[in-house]
């Protein structure tokens, strides 16, 4: 097998990394520059009232997150947080597109590897620019990507079984260093490209991103001199999509770090210390985590329904999951995420939420959909209604008619609106509910950084696995 040459790192045609000009604007409403053209809208409005949630207990939670507030403006200002300083950072960066050029020269197709953190806010990004789409074909100059970040025998073996292993590299990112699964895909890969004859030019398909220090991922990356970029030490891998987890795969995708960053950054700027104390309903995050902590203190089974129209938030929504689920689920507290897609899932849980017991906060994401996509055409007069109208329209017309059910039913909604899934506003999206998260878990009385729960799971799987023997 003939193996990839070494691979050359210049800068992407003499560009670099540079800040667009970015204002602020509060009142739930954020835009980054108008070369980014981001902006989000986020309306709580029809989360109260009568059997819905108490205003009265939002505000006094909303008030409490005015010293946390003042916590992160001086984490972010003194660097006591790593996750607040990289929406700034640039420094960072030529490391990640050297890295990002390394995997794709002459590449066919990019594998991920990983699982969680480690993959999910990738996916995210991936998502955003149509390019999660594990069987589509490369096209437009662009190699396949395949996200595998379940361990599962047949998926692996039939994704390595169908790429043209001379050209496809892999990405293996595991912020321990010790991830099981992810050091099962890692050696199976290894083995698979040494079993087609390009065993001499492993350093050349495969990077890493992991921690400094002695770990085992980082022993077989030096095994086979494989590059290697380091993921911050102090940040949580759940938390990690800023760092070069999220902006080596995003350099892949043809997204720009610095546009999804500033976009991060908009998000942070009411936190200046120098400024006076922080307003928290001037937080859009902080009203986030209030109406959440109100919401599970208020109902009976407090669940989180999370529900993008279109599926370019799909991944972005399962991306939330674990980090509302990992960060706030511990000592018997915080509430039960569930992920839904618009408007597929009005045929499957809709009839739940409304139907159903009154258990659960709604957040619909909302994009502007009419006018997308292709026409329909018909002379049928039956179809009359749907003639000269595009996919974007109906969709559209199904995003605003399921809000407008839930709120006509009594369901407690808040709603963000989006006008496109662009590098900035995801950047904007992420930011903001790690700061909800954050804040959450301070109303919670819970370590949002840990997940000790998990740790028994993976000491008993090691423990099952060493009885097979061998």
């Amino acid at each position: 097998m003939a193996g990839a040459p070494p691979p050359r790192a210049p800068p992407r045609s003499g560009k670099t990394w540079q800040d667009p000009n970015r204002r602020l604007v509060l009142g739930c409403l954020f835009r980054v520059s108008d070369r980014c053209g981001m902006a989000y809208r986020q309306d709580i409005s029809h989360c109260f009232g009568d059997g819905l949630l108490a205003r009265a207990e939002y505000d006094r939670l909303l008030a409490q997150t005015q010293p946390r507030l003042a916590q992160l403006a001086a984490a972010r200002r003194d660097g006591n947080l790593p996750l607040l300083q990289l929406p700034d950072a640039r420094d960072d960066l030529a490391a990640c597109e050297q890295l990002a050029a390394h995997l794709m020269r002459d590449t066919s197709a990019l594998v991920f590897l990983g699982t969680g953190g480690s993959s999910l806010g990738a996916q995210a990004l991936a998502q955003s620019v149509d390019l999660y789409r594990p069987i589509a074909p490369a096209a437009q100059g662009k190699p396949r990507f395949h996200f595998l970040d379940n361990l599962d025998p047949w998926a692996m073996d039939s994704v390595l079984s169908d790429l043209d292993l001379r050209s496809t590299r892999f990405l293996i990112v595991s912020k321990s260093g010790g991830t099981a699964e992810t050091l099962m895909q890692a050696l199976t890969a290894i083995g698979r490209i040494e079993a087609a004859g390009g065993g001499k030019y492993i350093k050349h398909h495969f990077g890493v991103i992991t921690e400094p220090g002695d770990r085992p991922l980082r022993r077989l990356a030096a095994q086979y001199d494989i590059p290697v970029v380091d993921h911050p030490p102090r940040v949580g891998g759940r938390y990690a999509v800023l760092t070069a987890v999220g902006m080596v795969p995003a350099i892949c995708l043809g997204l720009d770090p610095v546009a999804i960053r500033t976009g991060a950054a908009a998000v942070l700027d009411p936190l200046d210390p120098e400024a006076g104390a922080v307003e928290p309903a001037a937080i859009p995050a902080a009203e986030g985590a209030a109406l959440s902590v109100a919401a599970a203190r208020t109902l009976a089974q407090p669940m989180q329904v999370f529900m993008p129209y279109g599926d370019r938030l799909e991944r972005f929504a399962m991306w939330h999951r674990q980090l509302w689920a990992e960060s706030l689920g511990k000592q018997g507290k915080g509430t039960t995420p569930v992920t839904a897609l618009g408007p597929v899932d009005q045929h499957s849980q809709l009839q739940l939420y409304l139907g159903g017991p009154r258990d659960k906060l709604y957040t619909i994401f909302t994009q502007s959909l009419a006018g997308a996509g292709p026409r329909a055409v018909t002379d049928d007069p039956d179809l009359a209604w749907l003639s000269g109208r595009t996919i974007g329209d109906l969709a559209d017309a199904e995003q605003r008619a399921t809000i407008d059910t839930l709120i006509a039913n009594g369901r407690p909604l808040r709603t963000i609106a989006i006008d496109r899934p662009d590098a900035p506003t995801i950047g904007a999206l992420m930011m903001h509910f790690m700061l909800e998260t954050i804040l959450a878990a301070d109303l919670l009385g819970v370590d949002p950084f840990d997940q000790p729960a998990v740790e028994e799971g993976k000491q008993r799987a090691r423990a099952y696995l060493a009885e097979l023997g061998g």
